[in-house]
């Protein structure tokens, strides 16, 4: 799995696979005409990319990136405190939908989906909003937030498709691509 995310990890491990987590620190710029999917499908085609001399013919790759959609905009992660801020107050009571793009390579078999999740706000008070950003530091955050932890906890009000795509990584899509790469190599 080439991803830090603890959450990523942890939820490959509660699917019982055993991996290797390795960091990758590539340029997640994309190209300006990309929307909604695209962009966590191109991000997640472009890690694997990274990797592919790396590792043998037998090594599987995981790769996946996470945006949150919202007005016709990418929300990714902040840079900063303000724009983590920032980013809550345009969700804040509002729906958003969170992308994520997995790809799953093993020699030249490679094989990118996505998944979508439809997530709703309550209208939160500022004051949370500043607790938040303050206290669970949500700047590796797609959005400027966790589903998994305090602003989840009590922001998200309705959600429609899979918790664990909004928590970075749809685990059902997950299960079905490496079924599709093992089947193909077969």
């Amino acid at each position: 799995m080439a991803s830090q995310s603890p959450r990523r990890r942890e939820l490959l491990q509660s699917m019982g696979l055993n991996f290797e987590s390795i960091g990758l620190d590539i340029n997640e710029d994309f190209p300006s005409e990309l929307k909604e999917h695209e962009i966590p499908v191109y991000l997640s085609q472009k890690k694997a990319a990274a990797l592919e001399s790396k590792y043998n013919e037998d090594t599987i790759i995981i790769t996946a990136d996470t945006i949150v959609w919202h007005n016709n905009t990418a929300l990714n992660k902040p840079i900063n405190r303000e724009e983590a801020i920032q980013m809550l107050r345009q969700l804040n009571g509002q729906w958003h939908t969170v992308f994520t793009g997995v790809t799953v390579q093993q020699g030249n078999q490679t094989i990118s989906r996505w998944d979508s999740t439809q997530v709703k706000f309550a209208q939160m008070e500022e004051q949370w909003m500043d607790y938040y950003v303050d206290h669970y530091h949500p700047m590796d955050k797609a959005g400027s937030y966790g589903a998994q932890d305090f602003w989840g906890l009590i922001a998200i009000e309705e959600l429609k498709g899979s918790y664990y795509n909004v928590m970075g990584l749809p685990t059902h899509l997950v299960f079905q691509m490496l079924s599709d790469i093992i089947q193909k190599v077969e």
